[in-house]
């Protein structure tokens, strides 16, 4: 969260690209990155595996320098496990989670009665890193499951790992005083919307908070949404990148919605050009201070 003026605003939300940040969402590394392997690395989108704990690591100095600044970090493992140590919040997400179409039909009752059973952390290790076959005992092993592990690829998991909730600012973003639940363009990042709305459902911090646009449990066709691609510029303006995945048909529906609700006065569009190279607007465009900005050139 950024403010410029605390006390003239809602507890939660972003209103400038360069004011003072006091709150700030982060993912650690973790299982869902032991989990990349050769094989699997390109359909999780990640261009090679990671040295995890060289990883946890940086990922640490970098959160101690924040809370060093007096900004208040928030783990996203830590907030879905006190979701999740909330019956009615289980109970929601694993209803959502543990279906024929995902699990497959024959093994919905023993992976349900397995995640059932863990705890509160341990389940929410297990939805942001993935769910093997491998990873159910014996007591929760049917003859079905054999059938299971002659998958290959990311479906030789019953729930397939997130590694990119890494990053967290494409999942949702805060516009002003609201946020959007974003259709990622990706399938292998689907899964991680659904996890924040959970958030944004039942935890005691986040569940009144307002929601502009989205939700993951709607198809959303060719509307895509990504938070890199999106800035809050102040004053109520929002810069938006028209990029490889955040699509016009998203932020026409986005940019109605703050009308509508008077969260935002002008919505400027940036058209990107369809590259990986340049898959946010924050990858080749990002404000320094109110007047200073660094960019790419060759595509800005």
């Amino acid at each position: 969260m950024t403010s410029n003026d605390a006390s003239a605003q809602p507890a939660l939300g972003v209103y400038s690209e360069v004011g003072r940040l006091r709150k700030v969402l982060v993912c650690s590394p973790g299982l869902a990155h032991r989990r990349l392997t050769p094989t699997n690395s390109d359909d999780l989108l990640f261009d090679d595996v990671m040295w995890v704990e060289n990883a946890q690591r940086d990922h640490a100095d970098f959160v101690n320098k924040l809370v060093q600044r007096g900004v208040e970090v928030v783990e996203l493992h830590d907030l879905l496990t006190e979701t999740m140590a909330l019956p009615e919040a289980r109970a929601w997400l694993l209803d959502r989670k543990i279906v024929a179409n995902e699990v497959g039909l024959g093994l919905i009752d023993d992976t349900r009665a397995f995640l059932d059973s863990v705890p509160a952390r341990d389940l929410a290790e297990y939805l942001i890193g993935g769910l093997a076959t491998t990873d159910l005992p014996d007591a929760f092993r049917s003859g079905y499951l054999s059938l299971a592990r002659e998958a290959t690829g990311v479906r030789e998991y019953l729930m397939p790992p997130l590694p990119n909730t890494l990053y967290t600012r494409d999942t949702t973003c805060w516009l002003y005083g609201g946020v959007t639940l974003n259709p990622l363009y990706w399938p292998a990042r689907h899964g991680e919307t659904l996890l924040m709305k959970a958030v944004y459902a039942f935890h005691p911090d986040f569940r009144d908070a307002t929601v502009w646009w989205g939700d993951p449990e709607r198809d959303w066709g060719q509307a895509t949404f990504e938070g890199g691609d999106i800035m809050p510029v102040g004053n109520g303006v929002v810069l938006m990148g028209m990029s490889e995945r955040t699509s016009r048909q998203a932020i026409t529906q986005v940019a109605a919605s703050l009308f509508e609700n008077g969260a935002a006065d002008r919505v400027i569009v940036a058209g990107m050009p369809k590259l990986r190279s340049a898959m946010h607007l924050d990858t080749v465009f990002t404000f320094a201070d109110r007047d200073i900005v660094t960019l790419y050139p060759t595509i800005m």
